[in-house]
């Protein structure tokens, strides 16, 4: 039986695609936005499915989505249940051969297919794949440089790995065919290695490679904060050249790879790029008016 709170959460939805179906900005009719999942929205089972009736309205404004998604707290949970340690360098998971394993699991068998199938429930056609698909995305080794005592040091971080090369064909091919990518990071390396990629550097390439006409992050903060403990000081707008001043400031931790993301899409010819709390009933929906600021944007 659906919960009465999904039921609410339908006809909330409903109610903000028919008041806002007339105001959806022009340009995003009939083309691409990449949306990244992460944080929160992957852990809650309330918020997931919000998210997927929320695709299903997209989709109905004939906006086309292909989805990114993460699963950092999923890896954790696995890897604890399996016994397998982890070590961090420089804010990356050091994986040897037995954890990629184990990462591709939880990505790809787990929160992958737990989307697909939160999707189809919301009468989404919605396809599960991953960068290994049709080599859609090979990647490269990562190696951690830091600086030390005035010389650079590299750290070999095992099955991390970088986007090298991307090809679109499958998620075109899926695109007119009316289906919904649903994407993990893991790839494949040149000689057929298993990487896992970072999920926001990949959304902001596949953003890239697809030329979306938009970028967003789905995460559970409201967006760039100039102090996290003050709601009021979210910075609304934003461009590249203004972000990169705030490195080592306002921008820091976990928000690094994002703004890297939205950069990484931006340059490759992105219009927008924007950080929203996707734990919020219809942000999806809401950051495709043209008068309301939502989140954090980038532009370049």
């Amino acid at each position: 039986m659906i919960k009465k709170e999904l039921i609410d959460e339908i006809a909330s939805l409903y109610l903000i695609t028919h008041q806002f179906r007339r105001r959806i900005i022009k340009s995003v009719k009939g083309k691409t936005v990449c949306i990244k999942i992460g944080g929160n929205a992957l852990t809650d089972i309330t918020v997931k499915q919000q998210i997927s009736h929320q695709i299903a309205e997209l989709i109905k404004l004939n906006i086309k989505p292909v989805l990114v998604h993460g699963g950092g707290i999923e890896i954790k949970k696995l890897l604890d249940e399996v016994g397998v340690k982890s070590e961090f360098i420089g804010g990356h998971r050091k994986t040897d051969a037995v954890s990629i394993r184990f990462i591709e699991m939880a990505l790809s068998g787990g929160v992958n297919k737990e989307l697909v199938s939160l999707l189809n429930g919301a009468s989404v056609k919605a396809v599960g794949i991953s960068g290994k698909d049709a080599n859609m995305v090979i990647a490269a080794k990562r190696m951690h440089t830091n600086n030390k005592n005035g010389e650079d040091n590299s750290t070999d971080l095992g099955f991390v790995g970088d986007v090298e090369k991307i090809d679109t064909n499958l998620i075109h091919f899926l695109l007119k065919s009316d289906f919904v990518p649903v994407l993990s990071p893991i790839s494949s390396g040149y000689n057929g290695e298993t990487y896992n990629v970072n999920a926001d550097m990949f959304a902001g390439h596949i953003a890239g490679a697809l030329k979306a006409e938009k970028l967003v992050a789905l995460t559970n903060i409201d967006g760039l904060l100039e102090d996290l403990e003050n709601p009021a000081s979210l910075i609304h707008h934003l461009t590249i050249d203004e972000a990169k001043d705030l490195f080592g400031t306002v921008i820091n931790g976990g928000m690094i790879p994002k703004i890297e993301a939205c950069f990484t899409a931006l340059n490759q010819g992105v219009k927008s790029a924007h950080i929203i709390n996707g734990t919020k009933k219809g942000t999806l929906l809401r950051i495709l008016r043209t008068d309301e600021p939502i989140g954090t944007t980038i532009t370049p």
